[in-house]
């Protein structure tokens, strides 16, 4: 297994609140782990949500006696957003801090991913880019209800409001899903600096063109950038080829 982590503060923006990590190698009980989170909140606030997740959550991981993906990281992810909300609550200078977070880990053949907020994983197969995470945010519950059109002036001027956050409230559910690997897939785990300012296509055609998974994966920072970097740009790019099959 190949993978390469990259963030990047964006053209705009003068703090990096995004947090990154990646593991191909054995993490506690799960064979690999990818977890990407993009705070939000005034000051430090998002920078310290995101971390903080971020870093107790493979922590809960290496700990962790249970055996199988989901349990492990529903459970870690469970722990420490009751940890993060507690700091939110009694430190004035992090109240109403949160953070999305996207995580994966793969066994067997099977990508298993967890998902809060809009940040996203995608899986890269024969030139095309899926989503497989779906985003909780305002708009997309407005598309899923038939009330507004995806990519419309509306669903792009509200963009940003999501509907779920770790820290935000004591409990949070994260959304699972599991994804049958096949030889050649690549997964991409990235906060929306990325996809706001790339769409899906360039997005596979990058992912699925020539280079190392470092090469791609400046790309499409390069890209994100050029486009107008308007957020901080985070992305994970794992090749799971060696495992499949």
């Amino acid at each position: 297994m190949g993978a390469f982590a990259l963030t990047d503060m964006g053209m705009l923006r003068s703090m990096n609140q995004d947090f990154v990590f990646a593991s191909p190698d054995p993490v506690g009980p799960l064979e690999n782990l990818f977890l990407v989170a993009d705070g939000m909140g005034g000051h430090k606030a998002g920078d310290y949500a995101s971390r903080f997740l971020i870093q107790n959550i493979v922590e809960e991981v290496k700990a962790s006696e249970s055996k199988a993906p989901v349990a492990v990281l529903e459970k870690a992810i469970r722990k420490v957003n009751r940890e993060l909300y507690r700091e939110a609550v009694e430190k004035e200078e992090l109240s109403g801090m949160g953070t999305t977070l996207v995580g994966a880990s793969a066994e067997d053949g099977i990508l298993y991913v967890a998902n809060i907020g809009d940040s996203r994983l995608y899986l890269i197969r024969k030139g095309k880019a899926y989503q497989v995470t779906k985003d909780h945010s305002y708009v997309e519950e407005m598309v899923a209800a038939g009330k507004m059109t995806r990519g419309s002036r509306e669903y792009l001027s509200q963009k940003n409001i999501i509907t779920r956050a770790a820290g935000m409230t004591e409990r949070v559910e994260a959304d699972f899903f599991e994804v049958d690997l096949e030889q050649g897939d690549q997964v991409l785990l990235c906060s929306d600096g990325l996809t706001n300012m790339v769409d899906n296509e360039s997005i596979a055609a990058v992912v699925s063109g020539e280079g190392t998974l470092e090469q791609k994966s400046r790309r499409l920072v390069e890209l994100a950038n050029a486009n107008g970097g308007r957020d901080n740009i985070t992305v994970i790019l794992a090749d799971f080829e060696k495992e499949v099959g």
